[in-house]
């Protein structure tokens, strides 16, 4: 089987290509914006006629698409997200490949969800961001397309490879400098929001089974499992052997603003500074995961603990 995938440098995309080349059957090509890439090719500004003439002379059995932007303003976001994708689909269309499509969606489609609930794939979307308004317009446009496709919906990916500037991502790196300092107290913020955390290689796996069935539509990807990120914190102190105290600091008033802190550094222990959750989901979000299961035969088996670990290694090797 010849797989196209495109954004094999990206978080996400990694994984995703070191699982595809432990398969034998694979063959893969790699597509994207970097020197590394196969091919380079830059789907917000590249034309759909030049990428069909490339589809038609690798004629890939399966295009995976895990490109595209988590951060930026609403053109941005749009031009990498939602744009790229469109181009993906009419090239499809124009090319005589026949190419499976697996498009790499993500939770923040779904929006903010009713606390102790489980977001199913009929829930209406109500994206409560740019981020993932542009991820849900191009969910649509690969449902519309009448392409043999099938849409991952990524809750929040978790494990080796975080980005530092991801909420546990945040955490780790502030439980990485109290520890250099001997910092024993950590002051941090927005530690009441939930979210359902799966690990990068389980979403790898998910995304290899994807490609070798027949569902279509949209299929969520999770842990069915919602956790605090003050539980989470908990963990990470334990695998880093952090022994100091854990203090959340109040939410500030209005618009619900998690935050992650830095520890103290300066004798008026300034509070840390402000950042909003980045996937406009509220306070609360968790997948219902049973497609997965049925339809893909896919289950996480990866917990939360060994993630938080590897995102510790790498946190504490950080310079």
């Amino acid at each position: 089987m010849r797989v196209l995938l495109i954004g094999a440098n990206g978080y996400l995309g990694r994984f995703v290509a070191e699982r595809l080349l432990a398969d034998p059957a694979v063959q893969l090509t790699a597509l994207g914006r970097g020197d590394d890439a196969d091919v380079r090719f830059d789907l917000a500004t590249g034309s759909p006629g030049a990428l069909t003439r490339f589809l038609d002379a690798v004629h890939p059995g399966v295009v995976i698409n895990c490109a595209g932007a988590t951060r930026g303003g609403a053109r941005e976001l749009t031009r990498h997200n939602t744009v790229a994708v469109a181009t993906v689909c009419e090239a499809l269309r124009r090319s005589g490949c026949g190419a499976r499509l697996v498009q790499i969606g993500c939770g923040a489609e779904y929006g903010p969800s009713q606390p102790g609930s489980s977001t199913a794939e009929d829930a209406v979307p109500r994206p409560g961001g740019p981020y993932g308004v542009s991820k849900l317009a191009a969910t649509e446009l690969v449902l519309g397309s009448g392409l043999d496709a099938v849409v991952l919906r990524v809750f929040s990916p978790a494990g080796p490879g975080t980005p530092a500037g991801s909420p546990l991502g945040r955490l780790a790196e502030a439980m990485r400098r109290a520890m250099q300092s001997g910092d024993g107290e950590l002051k941090l913020g927005g530690l009441g929001v939930q979210r359902d955390f799966v690990d990068v290689r389980d979403v790898a796996r998910a995304v290899h089974a994807a490609s070798l069935s027949a569902a279509q539509g949209v299929i969520n990807i999770g842990s069915g499992r919602a956790v605090r990120l003050r539980d989470a914190a908990a963990v990470l102190a334990r695998v880093a052997g952090y022994g100091g105290a854990l203090h959340e600091l109040d939410t500030p008033p209005g618009p619900l603003r998690p935050t992650i802190g830095h520890p103290r550094t300066e004798p008026d222990h300034a509070p840390p500074v402000a950042y909003p959750y980045p996937d406009g989901c509220g306070s609360w979000q968790q997948a219902d995961v049973r497609t997965a299961r049925d339809r893909l035969g896919w289950r996480p088996r990866i917990n939360l603990e060994e993630s938080l670990a590897d995102i510790w290694m790498e946190a504490a090797c950080r310079i």
